[in-house]
């Protein structure tokens, strides 16, 4: 078992690439409205939120496996190509893992769009699992977000 690793998935969604875009770029206001029961709150501490260099730091719910909180810092941000990647640099997920970046990318697919996600991450010992939980939390918040949206 190897222990640097990435995950990857992608998600259909209804609603169209702009909604999504926008509410991950408004995501310390939008996914504690949109998601209650996955995120108790989301406190920028650093920067504005939306640029490189900005740090959040996210309480979850019981909702979310292992993880209680998490520090993410925004490593990139490209508005056109909407792609943002984050690291998580403080909070439960660097007890199981030495180093987590994500990257989420936002496509227009007919009417709706299609959500890429990707982590890349080191494990913090030989027998942590890969971070398939955190990944399915992935994809569920972003079906619950569109269906937020949609409906």
């Amino acid at each position: 078992m190897s222990s640097a690793g990435k995950l990857e998935v992608d998600v259909e969604l209804k609603s169209p690439a702009e909604k999504i875009w926008d509410s991950i770029m408004n995501y310390a206001n939008v996914f504690p409205k949109a998601l209650p029961h996955q995120y108790k709150t989301i406190q920028v501490v650093e920067g504005d939120g939306k640029t490189i260099g900005s740090v959040q730091l996210v309480h979850y719910t019981e909702a979310s496996p292992v993880v209680a909180t998490s520090k993410e810092k925004i490593e990139a941000v490209d508005a056109a190509k909407k792609t943002l990647s984050y690291s998580v640099v403080d909070g439960d997920l660097l007890k199981y893992y030495k180093s987590f970046k994500a990257t989420v990318v936002v496509v227009s697919k007919g009417n709706g769009s299609l959500v890429k996600w990707c982590c890349e991450f080191a494990k913090a010992g030989e027998d942590i699992p890969d971070p398939n939980l955190i990944r399915d939390f992935a994809v569920k918040s972003f079906q619950d977000l569109d269906a937020y949206l949609h409906g």
